[in-house]
């Protein structure tokens, strides 16, 4: 078991409990949600924070704990929370906007802020943005959403440019993952025709697992990843 640290968003549920499952054996994690009682397991070697997100005292609150808490031996986050609110653009309430925005978008970019903090000081960490296949296709009724997971994608790469400019000896890298159509509450609550329509786009012929996502996590943070840095990778079953 190593002491490295890793900050993992939206961990109670769906793809972050798996997330959470797969790097318990090898990591300390410090597990995120927007409140305790939405753990429904328990998972070894963990601690957990807890900030509701779409308030922006509580996201400024929650870098701070994180900071003065786990700073001196921080590794590693993963930005995974995230809120969709379907719906014609036309018709979306200015509220639901706003949540998906400060949720999705706005609080990974200051976690990454803190993160890159942290992690000029020690020259070493990753940072991986959960994003979505929607960011590069697009999604009727995802207009806010999707936009929120394509900032994903440029923030990642960006800040990966950004950390070679400041640290000219590091390694610190800086990715994003974009899911297809993974089974989680979210997709489970489409219409079956919808599914059906999906299935068919997928070469795979199937909807992928969150454990398909965790094993790509785990590997990404490794060693053998060293060289992975400022990009995106999809994992989609082929879907285009």
């Amino acid at each position: 078991m190593t002491d490295k640290k890793i900050l993992i968003t939206g961990a109670s549920r769906g793809l972050g409990l798996a997330i959470s499952k797969k790097l318990s054996t090898e990591y300390q994690l410090i597990l995120h949600a927007s409140r305790v009682g939405s753990f429904a397991e328990v998972i070894p070697n963990s601690q957990i924070l807890c900030a509701d997100f779409s308030e922006p005292e509580q996201l400024v609150n929650f870098c701070k704990q994180l900071k003065k808490e786990h700073g001196d031996s921080l590794y590693a986050i993963i930005n995974n929370a995230g809120v969709t609110f379907d719906n014609s653009l036309i018709y979306q309430p200015e509220k639901s906007i706003d949540v998906m925005l400060n949720v999705n978008l706005k609080a990974p970019i200051m976690i990454c802020k803190t993160a890159m903090k942290i992690f000029s000081l020690s020259k070493r960490g990753v940072i991986i943005n959960i994003s979505s296949v929607v960011a590069e296709t697009g999604n009727a009724f995802q207009s806010v959403y999707s936009a929120t997971k394509a900032g994903l994608v440029a923030l990642s790469k960006s800040l990966a440019q950004e950390a070679a400019a400041l640290n000219e000896d590091h390694h610190i890298r800086v990715l994003s993952v974009s899911p297809g159509f993974i089974e989680t509450d979210m997709t489970n609550n489409l219409p079956e025709i919808q599914k059906e329509k999906y299935l068919k786009m997928i070469p795979s012929k199937r909807f992928g697992k969150v454990e398909d996502v965790a094993e790509m996590i785990a590997y990404l943070l490794s060693d053998q990843a060293s060289y992975i840095n400022g990009t995106n990778i999809h994992i989609n079953g082929g879907l285009v």
